[in-house]
Protein backbone atom coordinates (compact mmCIF):
# COMPACT_ATOMS: atom_id res chain seq x y z
CA UNK A 1 0.00 0.00 0.00
CA UNK A 2 2.77 2.14 1.19
CA UNK A 3 4.68 1.66 -2.77
CA UNK A 4 0.96 2.71 -4.13
CA UNK A 5 1.07 5.85 -2.79
CA UNK A 6 4.50 6.77 -3.45
CA UNK A 7 3.78 5.84 -7.62
CA UNK A 8 1.19 8.94 -7.87
CA UNK A 9 3.42 10.94 -5.77
CA UNK A 10 6.50 9.83 -8.17
CA UNK A 11 4.41 10.46 -11.40
CA UNK A 12 3.56 14.20 -10.41
CA UNK A 13 7.13 14.94 -9.44
CA UNK A 14 8.35 13.78 -12.94
CA UNK A 15 5.90 15.77 -14.50
CA UNK A 16 6.48 18.96 -12.70
CA UNK A 17 10.42 18.64 -13.57
CA UNK A 18 9.24 17.98 -17.70
CA UNK A 19 7.04 20.55 -17.14
CA UNK A 20 9.27 23.30 -15.58
CA UNK A 21 12.08 22.05 -18.18
CA UNK A 22 9.65 23.01 -20.88
CA UNK A 23 9.10 26.20 -19.51
CA UNK A 24 12.48 27.01 -19.38
CA UNK A 25 12.80 30.59 -21.21
CA UNK A 26 14.69 30.64 -24.51
CA UNK A 27 17.05 33.12 -23.27
CA UNK A 28 17.89 35.62 -26.21
CA UNK A 29 20.27 38.24 -26.78
CA UNK A 30 20.67 41.28 -29.14
CA UNK A 31 23.00 44.34 -30.22
CA UNK A 32 21.09 47.53 -28.96
CA UNK A 33 20.68 48.93 -32.44
CA UNK A 34 17.67 50.44 -33.80
CA UNK A 35 18.08 47.75 -36.92
CA UNK A 36 17.36 45.35 -34.53
CA UNK A 37 13.54 46.53 -33.56
CA UNK A 38 12.39 42.87 -34.66
CA UNK A 39 12.90 41.47 -31.34
CA UNK A 40 11.89 44.62 -29.35
CA UNK A 41 8.47 44.43 -31.30
CA UNK A 42 8.07 41.32 -31.15
CA UNK A 43 8.74 41.37 -27.12
CA UNK A 44 6.67 44.49 -26.77
CA UNK A 45 3.35 42.97 -29.17
CA UNK A 46 3.36 39.57 -27.18
CA UNK A 47 4.70 37.37 -30.57
CA UNK A 48 7.05 35.44 -28.58
CA UNK A 49 4.08 34.81 -26.05
CA UNK A 50 1.58 34.33 -28.80
CA UNK A 51 3.94 31.44 -30.18
CA UNK A 52 3.45 29.80 -26.38
CA UNK A 53 7.37 30.50 -25.91
CA UNK A 54 8.73 32.06 -22.73
CA UNK A 55 11.93 33.69 -23.48
CA UNK A 56 14.13 36.16 -21.59
CA UNK A 57 15.42 39.25 -23.60
CA UNK A 58 18.93 40.76 -22.60
CA UNK A 59 20.19 44.06 -24.71
CA UNK A 60 23.66 44.04 -24.72
CA UNK A 61 26.43 46.45 -25.94
CA UNK A 62 27.88 44.75 -28.86
CA UNK A 63 28.70 41.66 -30.95
CA UNK A 64 31.97 40.67 -29.24
CA UNK A 65 29.68 40.90 -26.06
CA UNK A 66 27.12 38.61 -26.97
CA UNK A 67 29.78 36.36 -28.43
CA UNK A 68 31.84 35.94 -25.20
CA UNK A 69 27.78 35.52 -22.96
CA UNK A 70 27.16 32.66 -26.10
CA UNK A 71 30.60 30.51 -25.20
CA UNK A 72 29.47 31.02 -21.86
CA UNK A 73 26.30 29.72 -22.61
CA UNK A 74 25.08 32.80 -20.66
CA UNK A 75 22.62 32.99 -23.72
CA UNK A 76 20.63 30.55 -26.16
CA UNK A 77 20.41 32.31 -29.21
CA UNK A 78 21.06 36.11 -30.38
CA UNK A 79 20.82 39.09 -32.65
CA UNK A 80 24.06 39.84 -34.06
CA UNK A 81 26.25 41.41 -36.54
CA UNK A 82 27.77 39.15 -39.07
CA UNK A 83 31.18 39.29 -38.75
CA UNK A 84 31.37 38.33 -35.18
CA UNK A 85 29.81 35.23 -36.14
CA UNK A 86 31.76 34.05 -38.22
CA UNK A 87 35.08 35.61 -36.92
CA UNK A 88 34.20 33.42 -33.09
CA UNK A 89 32.96 30.25 -35.58
CA UNK A 90 36.80 30.34 -36.94
CA UNK A 91 37.74 30.57 -33.37
CA UNK A 92 35.52 27.61 -31.85
CA UNK A 93 32.12 28.91 -31.37
CA UNK A 94 29.95 27.18 -33.54
CA UNK A 95 26.45 29.38 -33.72
CA UNK A 96 24.88 29.03 -36.75
CA UNK A 97 22.75 31.84 -38.53
CA UNK A 98 19.40 31.37 -39.00
CA UNK A 99 17.86 34.63 -40.57
CA UNK A 100 18.28 37.65 -41.56
CA UNK A 101 17.28 40.46 -39.56
CA UNK A 102 17.93 44.04 -41.32
CA UNK A 103 19.59 45.68 -44.36
CA UNK A 104 21.69 48.65 -44.25
CA UNK A 105 22.04 51.11 -41.35
CA UNK A 106 25.75 52.53 -41.46
CA UNK A 107 26.75 55.68 -43.39
CA UNK A 108 30.17 58.35 -43.36
CA UNK A 109 29.01 61.58 -42.31
CA UNK A 110 31.31 64.80 -42.32
CA UNK A 111 30.76 68.05 -40.90
CA UNK A 112 28.15 70.16 -43.00
CA UNK A 113 30.56 73.13 -43.82
CA UNK A 114 34.05 71.09 -43.76
CA UNK A 115 35.95 70.68 -46.50
CA UNK A 116 35.77 66.98 -47.31
CA UNK A 117 33.44 66.29 -50.41
CA UNK A 118 34.40 63.00 -51.54
CA UNK A 119 35.97 59.85 -49.43
CA UNK A 120 39.28 60.20 -51.08
CA UNK A 121 39.46 63.41 -49.56
CA UNK A 122 39.59 61.78 -45.79
CA UNK A 123 42.94 61.11 -46.55
CA UNK A 124 45.27 62.77 -44.01
CA UNK A 125 42.23 63.54 -41.47
CA UNK A 126 40.69 62.02 -38.28
CA UNK A 127 37.51 59.50 -39.01
CA UNK A 128 35.56 58.60 -36.14
CA UNK A 129 35.37 54.57 -35.78
CA UNK A 130 34.55 51.40 -33.68
CA UNK A 131 37.08 49.12 -31.99
CA UNK A 132 39.54 47.75 -34.38
CA UNK A 133 38.26 44.07 -35.74
CA UNK A 134 34.50 44.62 -35.05
CA UNK A 135 32.09 43.75 -37.53
CA UNK A 136 31.10 47.83 -38.18
CA UNK A 137 35.38 47.81 -38.55
CA UNK A 138 35.52 45.15 -40.58
CA UNK A 139 32.66 47.50 -43.47
CA UNK A 140 34.99 50.76 -42.78
CA UNK A 141 38.10 48.78 -43.86
CA UNK A 142 37.00 46.54 -46.05
CA UNK A 143 34.28 47.96 -48.32
CA UNK A 144 34.24 52.26 -46.77
CA UNK A 145 38.06 52.61 -47.34
CA UNK A 146 39.73 50.08 -49.32
CA UNK A 147 37.82 49.22 -51.89
CA UNK A 148 35.64 52.17 -52.47
CA UNK A 149 37.53 55.12 -51.58
CA UNK A 150 40.79 53.71 -52.27
CA UNK A 151 42.69 54.38 -49.01
CA UNK A 152 44.88 52.38 -46.93
CA UNK A 153 43.06 52.39 -43.32
CA UNK A 154 46.16 51.78 -41.31
CA UNK A 155 48.23 54.84 -42.87
CA UNK A 156 46.24 57.19 -45.26
CA UNK A 157 42.87 57.65 -42.24
CA UNK A 158 43.55 58.18 -38.71
CA UNK A 159 40.41 56.08 -37.60
CA UNK A 160 39.81 57.09 -33.67
CA UNK A 161 37.80 54.46 -31.88
CA UNK A 162 34.53 55.72 -29.96
CA UNK A 163 31.29 54.60 -29.23
CA UNK A 164 28.90 55.61 -31.81
CA UNK A 165 26.44 57.74 -29.18
CA UNK A 166 29.52 60.13 -28.90
CA UNK A 167 30.95 60.72 -32.44
CA UNK A 168 28.42 63.32 -33.64
CA UNK A 169 29.83 65.53 -30.61
CA UNK A 170 33.12 64.49 -31.84
CA UNK A 171 32.38 65.60 -35.36
CA UNK A 172 30.44 68.82 -34.30
CA UNK A 173 33.60 69.88 -32.14
CA UNK A 174 36.28 69.28 -34.57
CA UNK A 175 37.53 66.48 -32.65
CA UNK A 176 37.36 64.26 -35.82
CA UNK A 177 37.19 65.43 -39.53
CA UNK A 178 34.07 61.92 -40.48
CA UNK A 179 32.61 59.41 -38.69
CA UNK A 180 31.05 56.59 -39.85
CA UNK A 181 28.24 55.80 -37.77
CA UNK A 182 24.62 54.19 -38.19
CA UNK A 183 21.13 54.74 -36.88
CA UNK A 184 19.96 56.25 -35.34
CA UNK A 185 22.66 58.36 -35.01
CA UNK A 186 23.23 59.25 -38.51
CA UNK A 187 19.63 60.79 -38.92
CA UNK A 188 20.14 62.53 -35.63
CA UNK A 189 23.17 64.00 -37.09
CA UNK A 190 21.53 64.95 -40.35
CA UNK A 191 18.64 66.47 -38.93
CA UNK A 192 20.58 68.71 -36.96
CA UNK A 193 22.10 69.83 -39.88
CA UNK A 194 25.29 69.79 -37.92
CA UNK A 195 26.64 66.59 -40.68
CA UNK A 196 26.40 65.97 -44.19
CA UNK A 197 25.86 62.44 -46.05
CA UNK A 198 29.52 61.42 -47.22
CA UNK A 199 28.01 57.81 -48.22
CA UNK A 200 25.30 56.00 -47.46
CA UNK A 201 26.00 52.46 -47.49
CA UNK A 202 22.91 50.99 -48.17
CA UNK A 203 22.62 53.13 -51.34
CA UNK A 204 26.08 52.07 -52.55
CA UNK A 205 25.37 48.39 -51.12
CA UNK A 206 21.49 48.25 -51.76
CA UNK A 207 19.99 46.25 -48.92
CA UNK A 208 23.46 44.99 -47.68
CA UNK A 209 22.32 42.40 -44.86
CA UNK A 210 23.88 43.28 -41.51
CA UNK A 211 22.03 41.56 -38.31
CA UNK A 212 21.16 38.36 -37.86
CA UNK A 213 19.41 35.70 -35.89
CA UNK A 214 22.21 32.88 -34.66
CA UNK A 215 21.54 29.51 -32.98
CA UNK A 216 24.04 27.68 -30.72
CA UNK A 217 24.64 24.20 -31.62
CA UNK A 218 22.78 22.40 -28.32
CA UNK A 219 20.39 25.01 -28.77
CA UNK A 220 18.94 23.60 -32.42
CA UNK A 221 20.07 20.08 -31.16
CA UNK A 222 17.77 20.66 -27.64
CA UNK A 223 14.99 23.13 -28.48
CA UNK A 224 14.25 22.79 -32.41
CA UNK A 225 10.88 23.71 -31.65
CA UNK A 226 11.46 26.87 -29.26
CA UNK A 227 13.69 27.84 -32.31
CA UNK A 228 10.84 27.52 -35.23
CA UNK A 229 8.76 29.89 -32.62
CA UNK A 230 11.25 32.08 -32.21
CA UNK A 231 11.75 32.43 -35.74
CA UNK A 232 7.56 32.81 -36.11
CA UNK A 233 7.57 35.35 -33.57
CA UNK A 234 10.41 37.43 -35.41
CA UNK A 235 8.33 36.89 -38.84
CA UNK A 236 5.58 38.61 -37.43
CA UNK A 237 7.52 41.84 -35.86
CA UNK A 238 9.16 42.26 -39.15
CA UNK A 239 5.79 41.81 -40.88
CA UNK A 240 4.80 44.65 -38.69
CA UNK A 241 7.37 46.52 -38.99
CA UNK A 242 6.77 46.92 -42.90
CA UNK A 243 3.04 46.63 -42.54
CA UNK A 244 2.42 49.37 -39.62
CA UNK A 245 5.20 52.23 -40.06
CA UNK A 246 3.80 54.78 -38.14
CA UNK A 247 2.99 53.06 -34.85
CA UNK A 248 6.27 50.66 -35.26
CA UNK A 249 8.32 53.87 -34.90
CA UNK A 250 6.51 54.91 -31.62
CA UNK A 251 7.17 51.76 -30.29
CA UNK A 252 11.00 52.10 -31.74
CA UNK A 253 11.35 55.73 -30.76
CA UNK A 254 10.08 54.81 -26.90
CA UNK A 255 12.87 51.90 -26.62
CA UNK A 256 15.70 53.95 -27.57
CA UNK A 257 14.31 56.76 -25.49
CA UNK A 258 14.85 59.10 -28.95
CA UNK A 259 14.95 62.91 -27.53
CA UNK A 260 13.47 65.82 -29.80
CA UNK A 261 16.00 67.14 -32.36
CA UNK A 262 16.56 70.80 -32.98
CA UNK A 263 16.13 71.66 -36.57
CA UNK A 264 19.44 74.76 -37.50
CA UNK A 265 15.85 76.94 -38.49
CA UNK A 266 15.04 76.12 -34.09
CA UNK A 267 12.01 73.76 -35.20
CA UNK A 268 11.62 70.39 -33.63
CA UNK A 269 11.67 66.74 -34.83
CA UNK A 270 10.59 64.24 -32.48
CA UNK A 271 12.06 60.83 -31.83
CA UNK A 272 9.12 59.51 -34.32
CA UNK A 273 10.51 61.51 -37.46
CA UNK A 274 13.74 60.34 -36.22
CA UNK A 275 13.24 56.78 -37.46
CA UNK A 276 11.26 57.25 -40.53
CA UNK A 277 14.21 59.67 -41.34
CA UNK A 278 16.75 56.23 -40.51
CA UNK A 279 14.35 54.32 -42.80
CA UNK A 280 15.86 55.84 -45.57
CA UNK A 281 19.07 53.73 -45.11
CA UNK A 282 17.56 50.63 -43.45
CA UNK A 283 14.47 48.00 -43.26
CA UNK A 284 13.99 44.88 -42.25
CA UNK A 285 13.23 41.39 -43.65
CA UNK A 286 13.94 37.74 -42.56
CA UNK A 287 14.61 36.06 -45.68
CA UNK A 288 17.96 35.14 -46.31
CA UNK A 289 18.84 35.17 -50.42
CA UNK A 290 21.31 34.25 -52.41
CA UNK A 291 22.46 38.06 -52.57
CA UNK A 292 22.53 37.88 -48.80
CA UNK A 293 25.02 34.79 -48.73
CA UNK A 294 27.36 36.61 -51.26
CA UNK A 295 27.81 39.33 -49.32
CA UNK A 296 28.32 37.21 -46.19
CA UNK A 297 30.72 35.91 -48.05
CA UNK A 298 32.35 39.15 -49.32
CA UNK A 299 32.90 40.25 -45.75
CA UNK A 300 34.54 36.85 -44.60
CA UNK A 301 37.28 37.73 -47.65
CA UNK A 302 37.28 41.28 -45.62
CA UNK A 303 38.34 39.70 -42.83
CA UNK A 304 40.78 37.45 -43.87
CA UNK A 305 42.29 40.84 -46.38
CA UNK A 306 42.62 42.70 -43.12
CA UNK A 307 44.03 39.79 -41.27
CA UNK A 308 41.12 39.91 -38.84
CA UNK A 309 41.17 36.02 -39.50
CA UNK A 310 43.17 33.12 -41.20
CA UNK A 311 40.58 30.52 -41.72
CA UNK A 312 38.02 29.47 -44.38
CA UNK A 313 34.87 28.81 -43.76
CA UNK A 314 32.47 27.12 -45.88
CA UNK A 315 29.30 29.26 -45.89
CA UNK A 316 26.75 25.88 -45.87
CA UNK A 317 28.47 25.46 -41.90
CA UNK A 318 27.39 28.97 -41.05
CA UNK A 319 24.36 29.01 -42.27
CA UNK A 320 21.53 26.75 -41.76
CA UNK A 321 17.56 27.98 -43.16
CA UNK A 322 15.65 25.12 -43.12
CA UNK A 323 14.20 26.54 -39.28
CA UNK A 324 13.47 29.64 -40.82
CA UNK A 325 11.41 27.97 -43.73
CA UNK A 326 9.68 25.58 -40.87
CA UNK A 327 8.68 29.30 -39.60
CA UNK A 328 6.91 30.42 -42.52
CA UNK A 329 4.71 27.15 -42.51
Amino acid sequence: MFKTLLLPVALAASTWLSGAQAAEPLRIGYVMAMANAPVIVAQKLGYFQDEGLAVDVKALGDGPVIQQALAAHELDVAYVGTPPVYQWYARGLKSVILAKVNYGQAAVLTRANGPIKTLADLKGHKLAGVKKGSGMDVLLRGYVLKENAKLEPDTDVEIVDMPPGNMNAALERGIVDAAFSWEPFVSQALLRGSARLLLDVNQALPQYPWYVVIGLPETLRDRPDDVVKLLRAHRKAIAFLNEHPAEANTIIAEAFKLETVQRADGSSVSGEEIVAEARKRLGWSAELKDADLQFIQRLMNYSNQLKFMDAQIPLKDLVDTSYLQKAAR
